[in-house]
Order: structure tokens, then C-alpha cells, then sequence
């Protein structure tokens, strides 16, 4: 009688296991398509803008994989599409203007718009940024 509880218990704990993967599966795919789910405390609209690692595996064997979810760019008003239009609007404008013209803190810019810029849509020249 043992024997078949250990292993009954064995069979339920690995189910359990492979559909936590899959619900981590899930989740990931979910958050790729843009539908993520938030946690507790966060309005509807809140997003960030880092790639989250979101860890999966059993905590009671140890074992853990990293997958990440990211997503591209949003459509609509974002700060990178502000900071294009003040870029063509402005040619040759700095990050210092651009942020001073965004009311923003311009070290966020310093990642942005080297980004538009391997997308093709501006470059450097000297110290202002231009149209592509």
C-alpha cells in the first residue's frame, strides 16, 4: 500500500511540474502577443519597457530556465515617435533639446535615439541628430 502512495504521489508531483512549464509556456506567448497579465498593484495601462527574464522550474529540484518575452515598439504616440518627429521637424537637434522639448530626463534618449538610428529613420551627425 506504501508503494503505490509514493509512486501515486511521484506521478501527481510530475504532472504538476509539466503543467507549471506549461502554463509558463503560455504566459510567455501571451506576453509576446502583448496581452501579458499585470500583478497586483499596477494600473491597466502601466508597461515597462525592459525584457523581462521570467524564470520557470521547480524551486524544489533546483532546476531553472530562463526564457525571455519581448516586444517590439507600440504603435501610436510612444517617446521613441516623439523624439522622430522632433528629430524631422528639427534637423539637427541634440538629446539635450529633445528631452528639454519632451519634458523628459534625457538619459533615456541616449538609448532611444541611437536605436532609431540603426532602424534607419535618422543619424548623427556631429553632436545633432538628423533625418535618414
Amino acid at each position: 500500500m506504501a508503494s503505490f502512495v509514493d509512486s501515486t504521489v511521484k506521478e501527481i508531483e510530475k504532472r504538476l511540474s509539466d503543467l507549471r512549464q506549461e502554463v509558463s509556456r503560455l504566459e510567455a506567448a501571451l506576453a509576446a502577443l502583448g496581452g501579458a497579465r499585470r500583478g497586483p498593484g499596477r494600473p491597466p495601462g502601466a508597461t515597462t519597457r525592459r525584457t523581462r527574464a521570467r524564470r520557470t522550474g521547480s524551486a524544489r529540484t533546483g532546476t531553472a530556465r530562463r526564457t525571455t518575452a519581448r516586444r517590439g515598439r507600440r504603435g501610436g504616440n510612444t517617446r521613441a515617435n516623439q523624439a522622430l518627429e522632433l528629430v524631422l521637424q528639427n534637423p539637427g537637434i541634440t538629446i539635450p533639446d529633445v528631452a528639454k522639448a519632451m519634458k523628459i530626463q534625457p538619459n533615456y534618449l541616449y538609448r532611444v535615439l541611437p536605436a532609431l538610428a540603426k532602424e534607419g529613420k535618422i543619424k548623427k551627425q556631429g553632436k545633432g541628430w538628423h533625418p535618414a
